[in-house]
């Protein structure tokens, strides 16, 4: 494997901070409910294993990182070019891939009082979920007899049309990535594009995970932002580089995750996947332990050279100044919308005590915050919520906004603290006299008095402000 580059090497060995509360998971499920960031689906029916529906605010941070995951990736680069692609795809695709044979996890059953089903390989992790000895023998949750492990293919299978046999079988794709594999030649022609460039693109993927947990840490519908990234052999060391420092220079600048909470993982040989040369994990240390929050693999030629045999279709690269011809080598950078949104609340939440009361605060970057600033009237009477309401309007082009009325004043600032908005708007009664409301900021609570007629600027200058800190939090200068 490539040596890790000095930078993220200096990321990867700083000593591990202490994890976050063991009840941290708990409380964020609690807030992201009662805020409406995500709740389980289909609940008035009892939810539905492993599913979840993402509520007003959870889709717009969802929007948020995925805006920002493509253009950091797709708007900025001169070298990627964005597709979608379909969610089904003809069965052959996944043959050749080798998902059909090869696409599996090894399941145990509970033959004791439980009854449940596990992943084999982390059994010793739902033991210690559990307080339990790692090794211990055993069910993790009753302690009853394990089957021997057997392979369980993770693929969805569906038909297509009326008749169901299997020559209608058809698959719910388990990643974004074959489609821009499949894609290579026509996105090559039509992009005018030449090697190293890189396709990407965001979309569901769907799993049927043995035991799938953590809330929506892992879950059996998820969205993913993948890229696969076309070089030439021999220069594959190099970008697998660029883009290890790259994806994790994303989380820290771009997102305000803390870079004392990340770290970069190289995959030992023995945990490699069939198709790779070499893969970094980028982590997050979670409230149980180290977990994956992105992948870089390199990929070498597998997929190219697999789907052209399947296929009879040449997907070989011309390289027009030297007239070689190659399949070419492939990196690969894959996360998932949804762990990022559960490890942005997770790297956000803090709590501290004000004047004798408990303040929750999400301490968001203010470009992911669901909401940016929030206008909010004094009281109720309309001399006041009339011209609020036109505030909030006027700002609503430039920012992420809401409108807020409900109960006392002290209760909606703790409120919007709790959603993670950076900044409030007070109009109150010297408002209706001055011409000016006041800003009211997240973090340490600090106020200023400035003039209506310059509002948008104030609160650009504010927000400017704001990145400022939160880099500061994350480590971004570190």
């Amino acid at each position: 494997m490539p040596p890790v580059s000095a930078e993220s090497d200096d990321r990867s060995v700083t000593p591990t901070p202490a994890p976050p509360a063991a009840d941290l998971l708990e409380r964020l499920v609690s807030l992201g409910k009662q805020r409406g960031f995500f709740y389980p689906s289909s609940e008035i029916y009892g939810g539905i294993n492993a599913l979840y529906d993402y509520g007003p605010l959870g889709t717009r941070l969802r929007r948020n990182i995925r805006h920002r995951w493509w253009r950091s990736v797709v708007e900025l680069r001169d070298d990627v070019e964005g597709i979608e692609t379909s969610i089904i795809m003809n069965p052959q695709v996944w043959v050749a891939s080798g998902h059909v044979a090869g696409f599996s996890d090894p399941l145990v059953d509970c033959t004791g009082a439980c009854r449940r089903r596990w992943r084999a390989d982390h059994l010793g992790a739902e033991r210690t979920a559990r307080g339990k000895d790692a090794d211990a023998p055993g069910c993790p949750e009753c302690g009853g007899e394990l089957t021997a492990p057997r392979q369980f293919n993770l693929m969805f299978r569906t038909f297509l049309g009326p008749v169901e046999d299997s020559s209608a079988q058809v698959y719910l794709r388990p990643e974004t990535a074959q489609g821009m594999f499949v894609d290579f030649k026509s996105v090559l022609t039509s992009s005018r594009q030449r090697i190293p460039f890189g396709i990407a693109q965001n979309g569901k993927s769907f799993r049927n995970e043995i035991s799938p947990g953590n809330s929506i840490f892992r879950t059996r519908e998820f969205e993913q932002m993948e890229m696969e990234f076309f070089c030439e052999p021999g220069t594959d060391d190099h970008w697998f580089d660029h883009w290890r420092a790259e994806r994790f220079r994303w989380y820290v600048e771009e997102l305000g995750v803390r870079r004392a909470y990340l770290r970069l993982r190289n995959h030992e040989k023995d945990e490699l996947a069939h198709y790779a040369k070499a893969a970094t994990d980028v982590e997050y240390l979670y409230p149980f332990g180290w977990g994956e929050l992105e992948g870089i693999a390199n990929r070498t030629d597998f997929d190219l050279s697999a789907h052209q045999r399947a296929s009879g279709v040449d997907l070989s690269y011309l390289d027009p100044a030297t007239g070689r011809s190659y399949i070419p080598y492939v990196i690969e950078p894959a996360a998932g919308v949804d762990r990022i949104l559960l490890t942005v609340l997770m790297d956000a939440y803090d709590e501290e005590t004000v004047r004798g009361e408990k303040r929750t605060v999400l301490r968001m970057h203010p470009d992911v915050a669901p909401v940016q600033v929030a206008v909010l009237p004094l009281s109720k009477r309309e001399e006041l919520t009339v011209p609020s309401r036109q505030l909030e309007h006027r700002l609503r082009p430039h920012f992420a906004t809401d409108y807020d009325e409900t109960q006392s004043i002290g209760r909606r600032y703790r409120r919007q603290d709790e959603i993670g908005t950076p900044l409030a708007v007070t109009f109150d009664f010297d408002s209706l006299q001055d011409d000016a409301v006041t800003i009211r900021e997240r973090d340490g609570m600090t106020q200023v008095r400035v003039p209506i007629d310059g509002l948008e600027d104030a609160v650009r200058d504010q927000l400017i402000l704001f990145r400022k800190r939160t880099a500061e939090r994350a480590g971004a200068g570190a």
